[in-house]
């Protein structure tokens, strides 16, 4: 039973590593479609 709840808890840490590393590239890619929409109204 020990390995069971093992397996469970490195289940639900990959899980929540996977939405941390989801959440950082969604606010990258949020501040550079920011830089990009700046630099189409300077230019524009």
């Amino acid at each position: 039973m020990g390995y069971l709840f093992a397996a469970y808890l490195l289940v639900w840490i990959g899980f929540f590593l996977y939405l941390l590393s989801l959440s950082g590239r969604q606010r990258r890619l949020s501040k550079e479609l920011e830089a990009l929409k700046g630099r189409t109204s300077e230019g524009g």
